[in-house]
């Protein structure tokens, strides 16, 4: 058994990680109102209202999802958990922002839609999926390791088409949109780097406590039920809406 894997057989490791679940899911719950990739009304309203280039604006609504995406930060998270060297770090968070930037702009663009409460569901499994590679679950389940990087680029275009499916429920004008969405999706990405610093600081402090480890396996299992929180409100909104 591992250093990570005994964190749980620890008391005092459980009652941390059922304290911080019942914090985090209240924080998620509250926050999901909102809807994991949706604008808000005030936001939604500008863009409705507004024609032409608007480059400032429109990279300032892109950061602020980033920002408040707790979804995608949950992944993010997840994705850079284990990562201690900086090269590793850009090429993952690389292949998300690819895969994010790639679906948005072309979904957009395109017009292709997904119904949002299935995507932001598939978005929720992304980190479940996460968080049980961070503990080893696929080598022990089934004696392969998937490839991480593919998996990264894959839900991150998953993420994106999430975000463009939201954004495809507001009439937005037609002039000017390529360089409002790019200039968005610049916002996005300055978003990502501003939440990766924060990441990637307290991740730093968290790694010298002789205690990681075993704090960490209780950090992916929080993890893991937040992602299936999200799961199980998307899948209620789906079968209500129906």
């Amino acid at each position: 058994m591992t250093t990570v894997q005994r964190g749980w057989s620890d008391p005092g490791t459980r009652r941390i990680a059922t304290l911080s679940l019942a914090v985090l899911a209240t924080l998620v719950l509250s926050a999901v109102q909102a809807a994991a990739h949706n604008v808000t009304e005030g936001d939604a309203g500008y863009i409705q209202e507004i024609w032409g280039v608007n480059i400032i604006p429109f990279m300032y609504l892109g950061a602020k999802h980033m920002v408040t995406g707790y979804d995608h930060i949950l992944f993010l998270l997840g994705v850079v958990f284990f990562l201690y060297r900086m090269k590793d770090v850009a090429l993952y968070v690389s292949l998300f922002a690819l895969g994010h930037s790639t679906t948005m702009l072309l979904g957009v663009w395109f017009g292709w839609g997904i119904n949002a409460y299935v995507i932001d569901a598939i978005i929720g499994l992304s980190v479940v999926y996460k968080a049980l590679d961070n503990l080893g679950a696929y080598r022990r389940w089934f004696g392969v390791q998937p490839d991480t990087r593919a998996a990264t680029l894959i839900f991150g275009l998953f993420h994106g088409t999430g975000l463009a499916t939201k954004i495809l429920d507001y009439d937005i004008a037609r002039e000017g949109l390529l360089p409002n969405l790019l200039a968005f999706n610049v916002g996005v990405e300055l978003g990502q780097l501003m939440a990766l610093a924060v990441i990637l600081i307290v991740m730093g402090y968290w790694r010298r406590s002789p205690d990681f480890l075993r704090q960490a396996y209780t950090a992916n299992v929080v993890m893991m039920a937040l992602g299936f929180i999200l799961v199980g409100y998307q899948l209620t909104g789906l079968v209500l809406a129906a």
